[in-house]
Protein backbone atom coordinates (compact mmCIF):
# COMPACT_ATOMS: atom_id res chain seq x y z
CA UNK A 1 0.00 0.00 0.00
CA UNK A 2 1.83 3.15 -0.64
CA UNK A 3 1.10 6.95 0.64
CA UNK A 4 -0.19 9.96 -0.64
CA UNK A 5 1.61 13.45 0.02
CA UNK A 6 -0.47 16.36 -0.62
CA UNK A 7 1.13 20.05 -0.97
CA UNK A 8 -1.64 22.52 -0.17
CA UNK A 9 -1.55 26.25 -0.13
CA UNK A 10 -1.86 29.66 -1.85
CA UNK A 11 -1.03 30.24 -5.78
CA UNK A 12 2.99 30.85 -4.96
CA UNK A 13 3.31 29.28 -1.77
CA UNK A 14 5.89 26.84 -3.32
CA UNK A 15 3.72 23.64 -3.95
CA UNK A 16 5.51 22.60 -7.04
CA UNK A 17 8.74 23.58 -6.15
CA UNK A 18 8.78 21.55 -3.07
CA UNK A 19 6.52 18.71 -4.49
CA UNK A 20 9.07 18.01 -7.33
CA UNK A 21 12.05 18.35 -4.93
CA UNK A 22 10.15 15.59 -2.34
CA UNK A 23 9.21 13.34 -5.41
CA UNK A 24 12.39 13.00 -7.62
CA UNK A 25 14.23 11.56 -3.80
CA UNK A 26 11.26 9.23 -3.47
CA UNK A 27 12.08 7.95 -7.09
CA UNK A 28 16.08 8.12 -6.19
CA UNK A 29 15.23 6.11 -3.09
CA UNK A 30 14.08 3.65 -5.43
CA UNK A 31 10.00 3.46 -4.49
CA UNK A 32 7.40 3.54 -7.14
CA UNK A 33 5.53 7.69 -7.25
CA UNK A 34 3.53 9.68 -9.84
CA UNK A 35 3.45 13.26 -8.95
CA UNK A 36 0.23 14.67 -9.59
CA UNK A 37 0.57 18.49 -10.41
CA UNK A 38 -2.82 20.29 -10.37
CA UNK A 39 -2.59 21.86 -13.77
CA UNK A 40 -1.82 18.77 -15.34
CA UNK A 41 -4.83 17.57 -13.85
CA UNK A 42 -7.39 19.83 -15.09
CA UNK A 43 -6.23 19.62 -18.29
CA UNK A 44 -6.73 16.27 -18.80
CA UNK A 45 -8.90 15.11 -16.08
CA UNK A 46 -11.06 18.06 -15.13
CA UNK A 47 -11.20 20.38 -18.24
CA UNK A 48 -14.81 20.91 -18.11
CA UNK A 49 -14.66 22.36 -14.66
CA UNK A 50 -14.75 26.26 -13.46
CA UNK A 51 -13.65 27.35 -10.53
CA UNK A 52 -17.01 27.92 -8.42
CA UNK A 53 -16.64 25.45 -4.97
CA UNK A 54 -18.43 22.56 -6.07
CA UNK A 55 -16.15 22.21 -9.01
CA UNK A 56 -13.27 22.99 -6.91
CA UNK A 57 -14.28 20.34 -4.45
CA UNK A 58 -15.23 17.76 -7.64
CA UNK A 59 -11.48 18.36 -8.66
CA UNK A 60 -10.08 17.60 -5.66
CA UNK A 61 -11.83 14.62 -5.32
CA UNK A 62 -10.89 13.08 -8.74
CA UNK A 63 -7.44 13.78 -7.81
CA UNK A 64 -7.70 12.27 -3.97
CA UNK A 65 -9.43 9.17 -6.38
CA UNK A 66 -6.41 9.06 -8.52
CA UNK A 67 -4.23 8.45 -5.92
CA UNK A 68 -6.45 5.86 -4.05
CA UNK A 69 -6.03 3.86 -7.19
CA UNK A 70 -2.20 4.21 -7.02
CA UNK A 71 -1.55 3.68 -3.44
CA UNK A 72 -4.09 0.44 -4.00
CA UNK A 73 -1.27 -0.90 -6.54
CA UNK A 74 1.62 0.19 -4.56
CA UNK A 75 2.56 3.70 -6.16
CA UNK A 76 3.36 6.33 -4.25
CA UNK A 77 1.44 9.74 -5.29
CA UNK A 78 2.87 13.41 -4.92
CA UNK A 79 -0.11 15.98 -4.87
CA UNK A 80 0.74 19.47 -5.71
CA UNK A 81 -2.89 20.89 -5.79
CA UNK A 82 -4.41 24.26 -3.78
CA UNK A 83 -7.45 22.42 -2.03
CA UNK A 84 -8.71 25.51 -0.86
CA UNK A 85 -11.60 24.02 1.18
CA UNK A 86 -10.92 21.90 4.55
CA UNK A 87 -14.29 19.80 4.10
CA UNK A 88 -12.82 18.20 0.36
CA UNK A 89 -9.62 18.10 2.27
CA UNK A 90 -11.11 15.72 5.23
CA UNK A 91 -12.79 13.24 2.68
CA UNK A 92 -9.20 12.85 1.05
CA UNK A 93 -8.16 11.89 4.53
CA UNK A 94 -10.71 9.99 5.19
CA UNK A 95 -10.91 7.85 1.57
CA UNK A 96 -6.83 7.57 1.73
CA UNK A 97 -5.22 5.14 4.31
CA UNK A 98 -1.61 6.81 4.30
CA UNK A 99 -2.56 10.35 3.16
CA UNK A 100 -0.02 12.69 4.37
CA UNK A 101 -0.90 16.61 4.62
CA UNK A 102 1.86 19.43 3.65
CA UNK A 103 0.49 22.95 4.31
CA UNK A 104 2.66 25.76 2.20
CA UNK A 105 2.13 28.50 4.65
CA UNK A 106 2.77 31.95 3.26
CA UNK A 107 0.84 34.81 4.08
CA UNK A 108 -1.35 36.46 0.81
CA UNK A 109 1.29 39.84 0.62
CA UNK A 110 3.93 37.61 0.66
CA UNK A 111 2.67 35.12 -2.47
CA UNK A 112 1.27 38.50 -4.02
CA UNK A 113 4.91 40.22 -4.08
CA UNK A 114 6.38 37.04 -6.27
CA UNK A 115 3.50 36.44 -8.59
CA UNK A 116 5.83 34.82 -10.76
CA UNK A 117 2.79 34.26 -13.31
CA UNK A 118 1.14 37.69 -12.50
CA UNK A 119 -2.02 36.01 -11.93
CA UNK A 120 -2.75 37.95 -8.72
CA UNK A 121 -2.40 40.74 -10.52
CA UNK A 122 -4.51 40.05 -13.11
CA UNK A 123 -7.33 38.61 -10.55
CA UNK A 124 -6.82 42.17 -8.85
CA UNK A 125 -7.82 43.71 -11.80
CA UNK A 126 -10.93 41.66 -12.13
CA UNK A 127 -9.17 39.70 -15.08
CA UNK A 128 -9.28 36.29 -12.66
CA UNK A 129 -12.98 35.41 -11.00
CA UNK A 130 -12.91 33.20 -7.75
CA UNK A 131 -9.04 33.38 -7.59
CA UNK A 132 -8.17 31.61 -4.19
CA UNK A 133 -6.91 34.36 -2.08
CA UNK A 134 -8.74 37.23 -3.81
CA UNK A 135 -11.92 36.60 -5.06
CA UNK A 136 -12.28 33.31 -3.34
CA UNK A 137 -11.47 31.87 0.37
CA UNK A 138 -8.49 29.85 0.68
CA UNK A 139 -9.52 27.64 4.41
CA UNK A 140 -6.29 27.14 6.17
CA UNK A 141 -5.69 23.34 7.11
CA UNK A 142 -6.72 22.51 10.50
CA UNK A 143 -5.10 19.23 10.96
CA UNK A 144 -2.05 19.43 8.40
CA UNK A 145 0.98 17.01 9.22
CA UNK A 146 3.95 19.33 8.12
CA UNK A 147 3.34 22.68 8.46
CA UNK A 148 6.16 24.41 5.87
CA UNK A 149 6.66 28.18 6.42
CA UNK A 150 7.86 28.66 2.83
CA UNK A 151 8.28 32.51 3.38
CA UNK A 152 10.61 31.39 6.24
CA UNK A 153 12.24 28.31 5.77
CA UNK A 154 14.69 27.68 2.63
CA UNK A 155 13.61 24.94 0.16
CA UNK A 156 16.47 22.76 1.46
CA UNK A 157 14.67 23.06 5.01
CA UNK A 158 11.31 22.42 4.12
CA UNK A 159 11.97 19.42 1.87
CA UNK A 160 14.13 17.70 4.39
CA UNK A 161 11.31 18.45 6.85
CA UNK A 162 8.82 15.96 4.96
CA UNK A 163 11.51 13.74 3.84
CA UNK A 164 12.50 13.44 7.95
CA UNK A 165 8.64 13.16 8.39
CA UNK A 166 8.03 10.61 5.61
CA UNK A 167 11.00 8.51 7.28
CA UNK A 168 9.37 8.52 10.79
CA UNK A 169 6.16 7.14 9.37
CA UNK A 170 8.16 4.55 8.03
CA UNK A 171 7.12 5.44 4.69
CA UNK A 172 10.52 6.44 3.28
CA UNK A 173 13.62 4.51 3.89
CA UNK A 174 16.53 6.68 5.08
CA UNK A 175 18.70 7.72 2.34
CA UNK A 176 21.57 5.96 3.90
CA UNK A 177 20.04 2.54 4.13
CA UNK A 178 18.48 2.45 1.13
CA UNK A 179 19.88 1.47 -3.13
CA UNK A 180 19.58 4.91 -4.96
CA UNK A 181 18.71 5.22 -8.14
CA UNK A 182 19.81 7.67 -10.98
CA UNK A 183 16.10 9.18 -12.11
CA UNK A 184 16.61 12.95 -11.88
CA UNK A 185 14.73 15.82 -13.07
CA UNK A 186 16.15 15.95 -16.61
CA UNK A 187 14.38 12.97 -16.89
CA UNK A 188 11.38 14.17 -15.24
CA UNK A 189 11.89 17.35 -17.87
CA UNK A 190 11.76 15.25 -20.94
CA UNK A 191 8.67 13.74 -20.18
CA UNK A 192 6.88 16.60 -19.41
CA UNK A 193 7.92 18.19 -22.51
CA UNK A 194 6.98 14.84 -24.46
CA UNK A 195 3.77 15.38 -22.46
CA UNK A 196 3.46 18.89 -24.30
CA UNK A 197 4.38 17.90 -27.39
CA UNK A 198 1.54 15.37 -27.42
CA UNK A 199 -0.89 18.18 -25.92
CA UNK A 200 -1.38 16.55 -22.48
CA UNK A 201 0.20 19.40 -20.33
CA UNK A 202 1.26 23.18 -20.84
CA UNK A 203 4.92 23.92 -21.90
CA UNK A 204 6.70 26.30 -19.70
Amino acid sequence: MGFTLWFTGLSGAGKSTLSMHVYLEIRRRMLKAELLDGDLIRTNFSSELGFSREHRDLNVRRIGFISHLLNKNGVNSVVAAIAPFEQAREQNRKLLDNYVEVWCKCPLEVVEARDVKGLYARARAGEIAAFTGISSPYEAPLNADIVCETDRETVTASVRKVLCALEERGFLPKADDCERSDYSKFDEQAWRLRLAELGYAKQR
